[in-house]
């Protein structure tokens, strides 16, 4: 959902039953292409319209796998949505338009592009968004979140003139974004808070032997 997401209790519902009325998704990611699976499963789109925003330029693919991208994966091996779900079921699909106003009282959204829809349920399943440290030139040329297919086009076309890259975060997302930036053929370094990498999950000795580990890969570790 976008970041200009504005609600308003206007009055003057057009009294959409919650259990008749269409059902809005905002958000098409792994959780809100599951969530239309169910619906399907339960035969709830054959008796209610669906209608999905979708705010990136793409269908729901698999983000756990994205570091695969760099060792050869492609947006078509990470897609989620089987070729022609949507129109099978009778699901609105609005790819690359995301809500941007939410009217609880009139039961509408509106998106960016300008389309109203009504709501009998409305769902947000938007996600969530990456911590970015407020710290000074964190929005820099050249400073990216890892978080979507676009992201890693970006990373990957900013390689292309770079000779060093860092990642701060030394979590298990950081590792693997630091993996890339090795395999883009970076001089990669990991910046973390902490005083061992992936201290969530593991103790000091484990810290020491996964920092053992993360060197002997050509990552310089600072922490």
């Amino acid at each position: 959902m976008s970041e200009m997401l504005e609600t308003s209790d206007t009055a003057g519902a057009p009294g959409t039953d919650d259990s008749t009325g269409p059902i809005v998704l905002v958000g098409h990611g792994m959780v809100g292409q599951r969530f239309l699976e169910e619906l399907v499963e339960r035969g709830v789109t054959g008796r209610r319209r669906v209608v999905v925003f979708c705010e990136e330029p793409r269908p729901a693919y698999d983000r756990v796998q994205l570091t695969s991208w760099f060792t050869g994966a492609t947006a078509e091996d990470l897609n989620l949505l089987p070729e022609g779900f949507a129109e099978r079921h009778g699901i609105e699909l609005l790819i690359g338009d995301p809500v941007v106003a939410v009217d609880r009282g009139a039961r509408t959204v509106t998106s960016a592009a300008g389309l109203v829809r009504e709501w009998g349920t409305l769902v947000l399943a938007t996600g969530s968004y990456p911590f970015v440290p407020p710290v000074p030139g964190k929005d820099a040329t050249g400073c990216f979140v890892y978080r979507t297919i676009e992201d890693l086009l970006s990373i990957e076309e900013y390689a292309k003139g770079s000779r060093t890259g860092v990642v701060v975060g030394g979590g298990l997302l950081g590792l693997e974004a630091a993996g890339a930036l090795r395999g883009l053929g970076l001089d990669a370094h990991i910046v973390e808070f902490n005083d061992r990498l992936m201290a969530i999950q593991v103790d000091s000795g484990g810290g020491e032997a996964l920092r053992r580990t993360v060197e002997g890969m050509g990552l310089t570790v600072h922490t």
